[in-house]
């Protein structure tokens, strides 16, 4: 009676190749959904807990004593109401409480601190004061290096150091933080053939994501037109 034999070394290396291919294909997948689900339970959370820290008798509970609520509704009202606001506040006579609000957060001591760092760090990223839009190659450390950056404010009156001067915010790859450099007008180039989005993508993933040109882009967007 013949003994089994073991598999083959090369079984092995195909299986490894299979995991790691099929690992390549679903962690961002899995990674995406789960990042979405997350979020959307967070905020279909926040109305069922609302309602039950404000109103506790009109929060209904089954027999463990657990809040009960309907899959995406608090979703869905907690959306309408951010767009309700976001409406409201394009009205004048509302506009105008919203500011006074507004005014009157600012000046509040402690609040004040608070509030303005929250407010300014969002409307970095949306609104009209957005920061992150001029993605820039900045020479720190040694003459030949060069790192990738966003120009957050471009001129140093502020600080006595002179309009020569400018605020270069670096991100750092794989976090949420980040370090703010000053820098001679010298020493920044603006990047020119791809967005500031692809810079920041670039830059947080430590320079593996891949990234198009705007030229490339286009391209793709006319062969794509042909195509359909």
């Amino acid at each position: 009676m013949k003994q089994p034999q073991p598999p083959k070394q090369g079984n092995f290396r195909k299986l490894f190749r299979f995991f790691i291919q099929g690992l390549l294909i679903l962690a961002p997948i899995a990674i995406t959904v789960w990042a979405v689900v997350a979020a959307f339970t967070f905020v279909d959370n926040l109305l069922p807990k609302l309602i039950y820290n404000l109103f506790p008798s009109w929060a209904p509970v089954d027999a463990q004593g657990n809040l009960r609520k309907i899959t995406g509704l608090g979703f869905v009202v907690v959306i309408g109401f951010v767009i309700f606001v976001g409406w409201v506040s394009s009205n004048f006579l509302m506009g105008s409480l919203i500011h006074f609000f507004d005014q009157w957060l600012e000046r509040t001591p402690g609040i004040k601190f608070i509030y303005t760092s929250i407010k300014d760090f969002f409307e970095a990223f949306a609104g009209d004061k957005r920061k992150f839009t001029k993605a820039v190659l900045a020479n720190l450390f040694a003459e030949e290096v060069w790192v990738v950056g966003f120009m957050t404010d471009e001129e140093m009156k502020k600080f006595d150091m002179g309009v020569e001067m400018v605020g270069v915010y670096v991100p750092q790859a794989y976090n949420f933080a980040g370090q703010l450099y000053i820098l001679p007008r010298n020493k920044v180039r603006h990047i020119e053939h791809i967005s500031a989005g692809d810079a920041m993508k670039y830059t947080v993933t430590g320079g593996v994501v891949e990234t198009e040109t705007d030229e490339e882009k286009a391209e793709e967007k006319r062969g794509f037109s042909h195509r359909s």
